[in-house]
């Protein structure tokens, strides 16, 4: 009954959020108590009918419930039909857009794996919860209603009846539990599982080279986490079958008590017996939904716990709309870095890496090479500077105005970039241009890709290239994106000789032609003198900032 109260709490809760009214709830639940009352008021009659002549009114009053009992289970099942599966997708979309609301630094502390087992399983159990309300909303109506006959019939042997119950209730609360405990344990395994996947997914090169490490993947992680999942769900529902066959127990010595106890003395008490018989006997099939819908009204609590604490850590973090027009700083002068610094803290390392203060001052049309070995600090100043971590301490200035909570969206828009970490989309989404499919298929020419992939109304063709090729397809959108400021990590890691020179001689110089201010993270210094500026980084701080060899021999030239 707590788990029914809570998924009806969280529908309350998600109304006010989706395009139906706390009314529409009311009605779906009053519809199905209704049904409930009507189910009992059948079982009235039809004992009247059985202890005394049948009547014409006895007979209408039958013919009527016929038709409205079942016009109001129909009512209510449709209406939490729709209020479920409008609720489920509403809260999926509405946890997506808080992932999208959220800070990178918090998604990243979360983790993919926990954010996708709440879209899927713990959403799953919720939708699943969700189609049981309205028929246990009748079973509740019909077992309220049938003790409420009962109690009109004899309330001395209702006593006896609710006595059974309430101990029912009593020695069921221990093992709900009980197993309650394993559902949550069982939920913590399911955030392992995931993580699992994504090892089993992503590092597939990785096991099938070593024949040691994938026998120990499976035998160490996969094996263990899904034998702990399998052993908690089966103590679980174990727990909950025998609690309801105790239940069921109780409920027929309680019967046979009536029968062969009570009953002995049948003389005026028949028509009083045929009644508890028949609502005793009306009330088995409810009362055993209800004890088999415990297990999944059990997970899906969990769910609704889990699901509320993950959507209260993100919008605790999530950023505010943007206020600016994005386009506000596309003139921009000035970009400065004041004291800017960031920590990554590890599990077991209480300092972390600390990068910064980082202070440095940018200008249009700059072509900056961001160096320094690897662990340096380089992306993680990227991601500062694009405004996808906030700063811990110090600030960043455009054109002297601080970049806050309240205008960093807006900062951002200012960026194309192109991490080692790329993610690439099947459509050119979000880029609004009258000449969409013509400036892509000319990029496309430019990208030696013009053999690989065709664009039509936006869509890609396939994304099924070496890696490489799909770095220059991430470079196609940051082409028709056409923002002020370019970020390169790594781009031409994956490509061939021929093609990293093209990338260096002909599309940066391109783009700084543009005006465009350009920051790339490269490892291949035969191309530093190519840039304007080199900004060197270790272990997270500046340790130079100077002119390339060929600023700085156009300085002298100019001299």
């Amino acid at each position: 009954m707590v788990e029914i109260l809570k998924l009806v709490a969280f529908l309350l809760r998600i109304s006010r959020r989706i395009h139906f009214s706390r009314f529409t709830v009311a009605a779906a639940i009053v519809t199905a108590l209704l049904s409930g009352v009507g189910y009992t008021a059948l079982v009235a009659v039809i004992g009247a009918a059985l202890s005394r002549p049948p009547s014409r009114n006895l007979l209408w009053t039958f013919l009527g419930l016929c038709v409205v009992v079942p016009a109001c289970r129909l009512g209510s099942q449709a209406l939490f039909n729709w209020i479920g599966a409008k609720s489920v997708f509403e809260l999926r979309l509405s946890l997506c857009r808080q992932v999208l609301g959220a800070p990178l630094r918090r998604l990243e502390d979360l983790g993919p794996h926990r954010l996708l087992v709440t879209l899927t399983d713990d959403v799953t159990n919720l939708t699943n919860a969700l189609v049981l309300i309205p028929v246990l909303a009748m079973d509740v109506a019909i077992i309220g209603a049938c003790l409420a006959y009962m109690g009109w019939l004899s309330p001395r042997l209702l006593l006896f009846v609710l006595g059974f119950m309430i101990l029912g209730v009593l020695s069921y609360g221990l093992p709900l539990r009980q197993a309650r405990k394993r559902f949550v344990r069982m939920r913590e395994e399911m955030d392992a599982l995931f993580r699992q996947f994504q090892g089993l997914l992503f590092g597939t090169k990785e096991l099938k080279l070593h024949r040691l490490r994938r026998q120990a993947f499976v035998e160490r992680s996969l094996v263990p986490t899904g034998e702990e999942i399998r052993r908690l769900t089966f103590v679980g529902n174990t727990i909950f079958t025998a609690a309801a066959t105790w239940g069921n127990l109780l409920f027929f010595f309680a019967f046979g008590l009536i029968l062969f106890v009570f009953g002995r003395d049948r003389g005026g008490a028949l028509p009083i017996l045929a009644g508890y018989t028949l609502a005793l006997l009306y009330m088995m099939t409810p009362l055993e939904v209800l004890f088999q819908s415990l297990p999944a009204l059990g997970r899906a609590a969990v769910a609704v716990s889990k699901i509320d604490r993950l959507g209260l850590d993100l919008a605790g973090a999530s950023e505010p709309e943007p206020e600016l027009d994005a386009a506000a700083g596309a003139g921009w002068q000035r970009l400065e870095l004041a004291g800017v610094t960031h920590t990554y803290r590890g599990e077991s390392d209480h300092q972390g890496f600390h990068l910064g203060p980082i202070d440095l001052s940018f200008r249009p049309g700059e072509l900056v090479f961001l160096i320094g070995g690897n662990g340096s600090g380089k992306t993680t100043l990227a991601k500062l500077l694009t405004g996808l971590y906030t700063p811990e301490r110090g600030e960043i200035r455009l054109d002297g105005r601080p970049i806050d909570d309240e205008n960093r969206d807006a900062y951002r828009q200012l960026f194309s970039a192109v991490f080692a970490d790329f993610y690439l989309f099947e459509s050119l989404i979000g880029i609004e241009r009258s000449d969409l499919d013509g400036a892509a298929r000319d990029y496309l020419a430019q990208l030696q890709l013009t053999e690989k992939v065709k664009v039509e109304g936006g869509v890609l063709s396939t994304l099924d290239l070496s890696q490489g090729q799909r770095k220059r397809l991430a470079l196609l959108t940051a082409y028709l994106e056409d923002r002020p400021i370019y970020f390169f990590d790594e781009w031409a890691a994956d490509q061939d000789p021929q093609y990293k020179a093209v990338f260096y001689f002909e599309l940066l110089p391109e783009l700084k032609a543009r005006g465009k201010t350009i920051f790339v993270i490269s490892h291949d210094d035969q191309y530093y003198p190519l840039g304007d500026r080199l900004i060197k980084l270790n272990y997270g701080q500046i340790e130079s900032d100077r002119p390339s060899f060929q600023a700085q021999s156009a300085d002298v030239e100019a001299g």
